[in-house]
């Protein structure tokens, strides 16, 4: 028995030995020490530096950060959760770091599905090596999209192991599957998560149509059951995540506003075009086949393209970084989704030979994949699914849900290997279908080759409205377009006509099995992998010292740093709230996140863009900081924020603003306003420093208000940590204090001399609180609930996830100990 389990592991050895050699060749920059040049990541180490400092000087977590947009809890940037267990096994998995792992558990998962699904081992490696380079997985890589990567990696063993419950085990397969969902959720990538869903889903409805037809209702609804209690096992375990995370969502740009005139009906997730800016365009789906069919991602033309040479003999050369190689409907992009054609040929093969209705839940989740990545180009599904689907309103970027088809379109490629290899199809069937599948998808390719024009204008809408004087630049973009779009398309062809001849060859036994699967798994490299460096590759790292440069502190950066008060700064040299550099060295007002708090966002929109805006154009007009500075005095949003230091030359000294309110001040008079509209209206014209603003539903906190009192009254910061602020005051009567921190209702506690007091929002998104005469000690302490008690559920659930499947093992055991 020994010896067999021996035998039987080794492929499964070797095939882990295969992905991490593939993984560190094609990522060999990480072994020089160099790390992925992304945009996202250099995000993330911004608004994470100072979460990261506390965790590193405390040993404890924060869950609140004062670096981006005036302060924001710390669940959607940075948090470790010690009640979940099976972090320790994610973060063994994760062992290579990414971007290694990332590529290393894509081909894993996906070798461990085709396993579910009866596939031979070694044509499972080469099917495994078609999913992870699938280019999908580069361009998120290279966005520094990790999360998605990690989230997209367990896709294929979530979906392999519910399958496996229904067609084998339902023990160890929803076992599994209660792991391989932890995981996944784990990587915090809710959007991917719910796809996968989808998939389930689709495949839950044919099993369930399927199981009456046989009338094998009682199994189905067995085996459903585990399932829902697996999932709940999954979902316990990353309890204190989901939690903290779906608290704050209520208060995210996800959640509902207050604002009557709040667009999307009641206010709540988020408005259509939003959702549907990223939608994949129809004839864009053609990338699957042809890589470059629009021209491939969002960056400029070449030095050695036509656009390039026709732009400097017009003396016009500086224009080269305006015009991109991209020309469909998206805003932008990192790079297309492209199956591989091969891969492609072989989907087209699987749906002609593959019998049974596994091929057909596979098709329809594909179609619904394709259909939903259309969005706004095909807006009844789309509103479908934003109207009637539970929480698909809370996700942009539909054309993401094209992870779906990337997972199911190489799983039907290798079932109809599969099938070919094991005889199940007949050998003539085989040939023939598979020089069908080869004249269909090759054909397309080669027609494209042969007439480019009918894949449209080669021009995006924009760029249609170039004047009649500058056509010499439409068709010099134009013709690189259209030799991008040629070249593929012959790329393709010529692939696909060596898989189907390869497979010709091995239907008529002129070459061996193994042979064949070399050089199918050969064959995939080749497709995929110069399509992925295109978005991915060695130029796309970058050193240690040049990684740490990215936040070398500027000038005004080290001028700002010798203030030891606390302030927020205001750097209007990067986008202010599309960038998140500014939150590693300072409180920044704006910042990055797609997840920000609603009201900020409000605040945002009808307040801080107004204020900026003013001083901008101030500053323009005038010829020094003193005869700009006036305008400051009225620019309210940015004044209660505490916007200290305006950053306008990095490599020069900030303006100060004296009109900035400081930490905390005592108002003489509160306003109440009927609700949000009214509360954020008037915070344009009442001066934060004089009057607060409040909404009335909080008038019971507040015993008077004018609150007037003597010159000497005082309150100021006297300790700072980021989810602890301590404040002392001296009052001669009982005063409204309002504090420039961000007022969120899920944590924030107040303590007056270490007693438990109430506070309020006020000025729309600060905090005020109602302090009484005297010398008193006033404490703020971010304390949630939500935290504490996810914590205690997530360590239950790891419990008995680890119960269960030690118990599905001894099961397996079982059942091997008997077969033997």
């Amino acid at each position: 028995m020994k010896v067999s389990a021996l035998k039987s592991a080794l492929p499964h050895v070797i095939a882990v030995l295969i992905f991490t050699v593939i993984s560190f060749v094609y990522f060999y920059p990480v072994l020089e020490g160099r790390k992925i040049n992304a945009h996202d990541t250099k995000v993330y180490e911004a608004s994470s530096k100072e979460i990261n400092d506390y965790r590193d000087q405390y040993g404890k977590e924060p869950l609140w950060t004062n670096s981006m947009f005036g302060g924001m809890p710390a669940f959607m940037i940075s948090v470790k959760y010690p009640g979940n267990l099976f972090k320790h096994l994610d973060d063994l998995l994760k062992l290579y770091k990414t971007p290694v792992a990332a590529l290393f558990l894509s081909m894993l998962g996906f070798y461990i599905m085709l396993l579910f699904f009866r596939v031979n081992p070694w044509l499972a490696m080469a099917g495994a090596i078609a999913y992870g380079f699938g280019s999908y997985l580069f361009v998120s890589l290279s966005a520094g999209h990790n999360t998605k990567a990690y989230a997209m990696a367990y896709m294929a063993p979530v979906v392999g192991s519910v399958v496996y419950s229904f067609r084998k085990n339902a023990i160890t397969g929803g076992s599994l599957f209660a792991l391989f969902l932890s995981l996944q959720i784990m990587a915090n990538h809710f959007q991917v998560t719910y796809y996968t869903g989808l998939i389930v889903l689709v495949f839950g409805v044919f099993e369930l149509v399927s199981a009456i037809k046989e009338k094998t209702l009682p199994a189905f609804m067995t085996t459903f059951g585990m399932l829902v209690v697996a999932a709940l096992i999954a979902f316990s375990v990353n309890f204190a995540s989901l939690y903290s995370t779906w608290e704050y969502s209520k208060e995210s740009t996800r959640g509902k506003s207050d604002l009557t005139q709040a667009n999307g009906g009641d206010g709540s997730g988020l408005d259509k075009e939003y959702i549907t800016q990223w939608s994949y365009g129809t004839g864009e789906s053609f990338t699957f086949l042809i890589p470059n069919f629009r021209g491939g991602a969002t960056v400029p033309f070449a030095n050695t393209t036509e656009t390039v040479k026709a732009l400097r003999k017009n003396n016009m050369g500086q224009a080269q970084n305006q015009l991109s190689v991209y020309w469909g409907k998206q805003p932008g992009t990192s790079g297309p989704v492209y199956f591989g054609a091969v891969i492609l040929f072989l989907f087209m093969l699987g749906l002609m030979i593959v019998r049974g209705k596994e091929k057909w839940w596979i098709l329809a989740a594909v179609l619904l994949s394709l259909f939903l990545s259309w969005g706004k180009n095909f807006m009844p599904l789309t509103s479908l699914f934003i109207d009637y689907f539970p929480g698909y309103d809370r996700f942009r970027a539909v054309s993401m849900t094209l992870v779906m088809a990337g997972v199911l379109v190489p799983l039907l490629s290798v079932l109809a290997l599969r099938d070919i290899s094991e005889g199940t199809v007949t050998r003539e069937k085989a040939i023939k279908s598979v020089i069908t599948a080869a004249l269909v998808t090759g054909g397309v390719a080669l027609i494209f080759f042969l007439v480019p024009g009918i894949a449209g204008s080669f021009l995006r809408p924009d760029e249609k409205a170039i004047p009649d004087s500058l056509n010499w630049v439409k068709d010099a973009m134009i013709a690189d377009r259209k030799m991008m779009l040629r070249a593929d398309a012959l790329r393709s062809a010529v692939l696909i006509g060596l898989g189907a001849l390869l497979l010709w060859l091995f239907l008529k036994e002129k070459i061996k099995a193994k042979y064949t699967l070399i050089g199918l798994g050969a064959l995939f490299l080749v497709d995929q992998v110069p399509v992925d460096t295109r978005y991915l590759g060695a130029s796309g790292f970058e050193t240690k010292r040049a990684a740490l440069n990215s936040f070398a502190p500027s000038q005004a950066d080290k001028e700002i740093l010798t203030d030891k008060e606390d302030y927020r700064v205001l750097n209007l040299t990067v986008s202010v709230f599309n960038d998140a550099s500014t939150s590693y060295h300072h409180k920044s007002v704006g910042g990055y996140s797609g997840v920000k708090m609603k009201r900020y966002q409000e605040l945002i929109e009808d307040g801080l863009t107004d204020d900026i805006n003013s001083l901008i154009t101030s500053l323009r007009s005038t010829s020094s900081w003193e005869d700009a500075e006036g305008v400051m005095k009225h620019l309210n949003a940015l004044n209660m924020l505490n916007t200290r230091y305006v950053i306008i030359n990095p490599d020069a000294s900030p303006l100060t603003n004296r009109y900035a309110c400081g930490n905390a001040w005592l108002v003489n008079k509160v306003s109440f306003v009927e609700n949000a509209d009214a509360e954020l209206q008037a915070i344009k014209t009442a001066n934060p420093k004089e009057e607060a603003v409040v909404d009335r539903r909080f008038s019971d906190m507040i015993s008077v208000a004018d609150t007037e009192g003597a010159v000497g009254d005082t309150i100021f910061l006297t300790s700072y940590e980021p989810n602890m602020l301590t404040y002392t005051s001296d009052l001669s009567a009982d005063r409204i204090a309002v504090f420039s921190e961000i007022y969120y209702r899920y944590g924030w506690q107040a303590y007056i001399d270490e007693q438990p007091a109430g506070h309020f929002r006020t000025d729309y998104v600060l905090r005020g609180m109602a302090l009484p005469a005297g010398k008193h000690t006033i404490t703020f302490r971010f304390e949630p609930q939500s935290y504490k008690t996810g914590n205690k559920v997530s360590m239950t659930g790891s419990l008995v996830l680890m119960a269960l499947l030690v118990l599905a093992a001894l099961t397996q055991t079982k059942v091997l100990r008997r077969n033997d």
